[in-house]
């Protein structure tokens, strides 16, 4: 995929901490088409990339939007767009990735913790368009918190949305088993926000019956990872017959830069595929959020920025 340059043609604050970018070609013309659920790779004043969802229609092809969460727990991804990009500057962008598809059902619900409502919301107004039945579960800290809320408020799917406050009365206050409804086979759930929301949400479809393939989840990152039974591992360059050994406590990228091997890489989460590497042999332990399935499956490619090895070898196509 080519990188786009863009421009910020709008600069908004949505609420409390949290901005919203409007891009589009400094000539004007459109930018490639996407789907709910998309997103894409911006490139971040400071040299990082950070992926953000697109939140505007996926009929608009003039401007894309993304929305920001100023967040003092991350490595500046939130900081640099907050504090150095304004309206007029240029940005370089990835094209659109969708790996958080909308799938046909009869009954949609949609669950958003705070800033996870970017994906949700482009879905919500697809659904609106398409005549589909959905409900949007909305849950923020305080009102003031909430991005959108007034465009939200003013759709015309308005009357589809819940809102859900921590600091509102208990009346109103997320009841998660009401929101899912009944397990049918043709309805599906779609959750985005927090690592702790995402794993109430996921319990709860459980419990309530969904089966795995009618819950879809989208983390902010690399979904939260069990590092405890982390071992070491070799890696062996196919090119030059070196083993690498990588710590229990290193990453791939890590261990191969410290023998003065370089790999290219971008989010260092396992979501944009700048370092993706092709595997000979062994398997792989895959943490990334790029991969299908059936790509995790046919072991030959990994994002040694935070996947593993399986096996106490993996070759590479280094």
């Amino acid at each position: 995929m080519a990188d786009i340059t863009v421009k910020v043609l709008r600069r908004r604050q949505e609420a409390q901490d949290i901005a919203s970018f409007e891009l589009g070609r400094p000539d004007g013309a459109p930018l490639p088409a996407f789907s709910a659920g998309s997103h894409i790779d911006v490139h971040v004043p400071g040299g990082l990339v950070r992926q953000y969802s697109l939140c505007n229609d996926a009929g608009e092809r003039h401007h894309y939007r993304i929305a920001v969460l100023r967040d003092p727990a991350t490595r500046g991804g939130s900081a640099g767009m907050h504090d150095a990009v304004q309206e007029g500057d240029l940005l370089t962008i990835s094209e659109p990735r969708n790996h958080f598809p909308l799938v046909h059902a009869r009954r949609t619900v949609l669950l958003a913790g705070g800033i996870g409502v970017t994906p949700l919301l482009c879905m919500a107004q697809r659904l609106a368009a398409a005549g589909a039945e959905f409900t949007l579960h909305y849950c923020t800290r305080s009102p003031e918190r909430t991005a959108f809320r007034d465009e939200i408020a003013a759709a015309a799917f308005a009357s589809r949305v819940r809102f859900h406050f921590d600091d509102g009365e208990a009346s109103q206050k997320l009841d998660l088993p009401a929101a899912l409804g009944p397990a049918e086979a043709d309805a599906h759930v779609y959750v985005c926000g927090p690592a702790g929301f995402i794993d109430h949400v996921v319990q709860g479809a459980n419990a309530a019956g969904f089966s795995p393939e009618q819950i879809h989840l989208e983390y902010f990152g690399a979904a939260p990872q069990d590092t405890a039974g982390d071992r070491a591992f070799d890696v062996k360059l196919a090119s030059s017959g070196q083993v690498i050994r990588v710590a229990a406590d290193q990453t791939v990228v890590q261990a191969l830069a410290a023998q003065g091997v370089e790999i290219l890489t971008s989010c260092e989460q396992g979501v944009c595929g700048t370092c993706i590497t092709r595997v000979l042999s062994g398997e792989c332990d895959h943490r990334d959020l790029y991969f299908t399935d059936e790509e995790k499956a046919a072991q030959d490619q990994f994002t040694p920025c935070c996947s593993r090895a399986r096996s106490a070898m993996l070759v590479l196509d280094l």
